[in-house]
């Protein structure tokens, strides 16, 4: 790698500049519909089992939302909305919206559409909020006889959609939105 590889930086966009993602489009596709399909199990199944005094009590993402709201925790209810359904499903579908802008070769503003994709690639991190939340609780609350919480099926299928949305916003090349631009001016070499 040169000297002054990390320092160089693209005149139209302001990003760090880089080596080419190979088949970044068909990985990224690939990993997109991963997330869309892990997102079912994800809000099917249990996030989370409470056995309290003998009586066992699941949630899933969104009844636990809903229990939260139910017992005044508005607050906290949002912040588990945003963290486990809002960001995922809207990072999978900005994610997807980047991949078609580049098929369909869609006229948009190429320097909005590269900012939108390094706030996808941000926002992602924060889903892994509430498996945070859920894994300490596992952790710190063990009191046998009286109570236990275990993660369930749904924690890890939606680990594995935060995965795979990082993944994919990490194999994503931003680059082929700036590719749209520069192919009609290289028509005449071509001769389309």
């Amino acid at each position: 790698m040169p000297q002054g590889y990390n320092q160089a930086r693209c005149s139209l966009c302001g990003s760090k500049v880089f080596y080419r993602k190979p088949q970044s489009f068909s990985h990224t596709m690939a990993l997109v519909i991963t997330g869309f399909i892990l997102l079912i199990p994800a809000n099917v199944y249990p996030v989370m089992t409470v056995l309290y005094l003998g009586t066992a009590s699941t949630d899933t993402i969104i009844s636990g939302v809903l229990s939260l709201i139910d017992y005044g925790m508005y607050g906290i209810a949002l912040v588990v909305f945003i963290a486990s359904v809002a960001v995922p499903v809207l990072k999978l579908f900005g994610i997807l919206f980047m991949l078609l802008i580049v098929h369909f070769q869609m006229p948009l503003d190429k320097k909005q559409s590269a900012q939108a994709y390094r706030v996808i690639e941000l926002i992602g991190k924060w889903s892994m909020l509430d498996l945070f939340v859920v894994s300490i609780l596992v952790t710190l609350v063990n009191l046998d006889a009286i109570a236990t919480i275990s993660a369930g099926a749904g924690a890890t299928a939606f680990s594995a959609v935060v995965v795979v949305t990082m993944i994919a916003a990490h194999s994503f090349d931003p680059r082929l939105i700036w590719d749209l631009e520069v192919k009609p001016q290289n028509n005449h070499l071509t001769g389309e």
